[in-house]
């Protein structure tokens, strides 16, 4: 596999300009709310903002109630493109680190939004890591420039809206009776992701199918450290109902993954091994596919490299997210008419959520024909 392969697309070719209202921003008259710009270029502005978790979120290795996030917004010529930085524990990003990242941005010296390649490569190149703060910049101007062109992002890229998976819905690890109560709050859902990867792991499916017999997902978070008792888990987990596996095995675990994913019965998926687009490469004959975020990856635009180079490599692929508010959920979303899963149900999760976007429908992603992410504003929270 030669590097060149790693960059063989592009952002589709913009072309004919087309004037949009703005819309109402959640920053008016926010007093906390950092500016960063010069001269008539783009002008980016950030705002940290804690989401709140309806249920305390338990997966192999932590527990949150909250997940710190930073909201971003660009604008140019009177438009404004919104986009946000979820930033859970395990990422190592921080508002501390975000607020520095994005203060180091110049992006006033960009006259011209539709360069999108040359911002986004010098947003990319100002610090290493901050994939989350980078994918704030990124999906804010991949806002920006759909309001412009007047057109949503799935169309800009050609995927039909019709083509859009079921979501997920996720049951965190719990008591008995909490996984009960979301389960009955998830009755909407054609498919529910679990969360697994402790002792408890069979009671937790148990307890769900004495609920409900959906298809299942389960997502191990790197819990399992024995390949053979994990093959044993899978086969078990088959005959529940259960249709993938999500990173089952620790993500330095090449050679044990690679084994198990041969035996095994379901479909493996890379998520915490898979961050950005060179580990694709690397995941093929490892994982069965790939679980793409925007937040890993730094964005609608490498997201988009990383689903068209694992289709090219024959591999399947999950669009997933953090917890996040509609904004990104909703940037995430137009990606999805061509994935085989996605699990986009960050903005479900959380009681604060200052966006509204992409609707789930009878448990399937309706993309808005909308520009941009086709997001709008709810009240201020701010």
């Amino acid at each position: 596999m030669t590097h060149s392969r790693r960059n063989f697309i592009r952002t589709a070719s913009l072309s004919t300009l087309v004037g949009v209202a703005g819309f109402e921003s959640v920053f008016a008259g926010t007093k906390d709310a950092k500016m960063k710009h010069s001269g008539k270029g783009l002008k980016l502005s950030f705002l940290p903002h804690d989401l709140a978790l309806k249920h305390t979120f338990t997966i192999a290795n932590s527990s949150r109630k909250t997940t710190p996030d930073m909201l971003t917004r660009i604008e140019f010529d009177g438009l404004v493109g919104y986009g946000e930085a979820s930033m859970p524990p395990y990422l190592g990003e921080s508002v501390d680190s975000a607020t520095k990242f994005l203060s180091a941005l110049d992006l006033g010296q960009f006259k011209d939004l539709f360069q999108m390649d040359d911002i986004l490569a010098y947003v990319d190149s100002v610090m290493p890591g901050n994939c989350a703060a980078k994918a704030s910049v990124d999906i804010a101007l991949h806002d920006l420039v759909g309001k412009i062109m007047g057109q949503p992002w799935y169309k800009i890229w050609g995927f039909d809206p019709a083509d859009t998976p079921n979501t997920s819905f996720t049951i965190g690890i719990d008591t008995p009776e909490v996984v009960r109560q979301k389960v009955a709050e998830a009755t909407p859902y054609k498919i529910l992701k679990v969360k697994l990867g402790m002792a408890t792991d069979k009671e937790m499916i148990e307890t769900i199918r004495s609920s409900t017999n959906v298809p299942l997902c389960v997502d191990v978070n790197q819990g399992w450290t024995d390949k053979n008792k994990a093959l044993e888990m899978i086969h078990w987990l088959k005959e529940k109902g259960v249709v993938f596996v999500e990173q089952p095995m620790p993500k330095t675990a090449i050679d044990d993954m690679a084994w198990l994913t041969e035996n095994s019965p379901l479909p493996t998926i890379g998520d915490e091994s898979v961050q950005r687009l060179p580990d694709v490469i690397k995941a093929k004959g490892v994982y069965s596919g790939i679980n793409i975020k925007l937040m890993k990856c730094t964005g609608m635009r490498e997201a988009h490299q990383m689903l068209t180079l694992a289709r090219s490599l024959d591999m399947k692929v999950m669009i997933g997210c953090m917890t996040e508010t509609s904004c990104a959920i909703s940037a995430a979303a137009q990606l999805s008419p061509k994935t085989d899963w996605a699990d986009l149900d960050g903005n479900l999760l959380i009681s604060n959520d200052p966006y509204s976007g992409v609707q789930v429908i009878d448990g399937k992603i309706s993309l808005i024909d909308k520009p941009g992410l086709g997001i709008s504003n709810l009240t201020p929270v701010f």
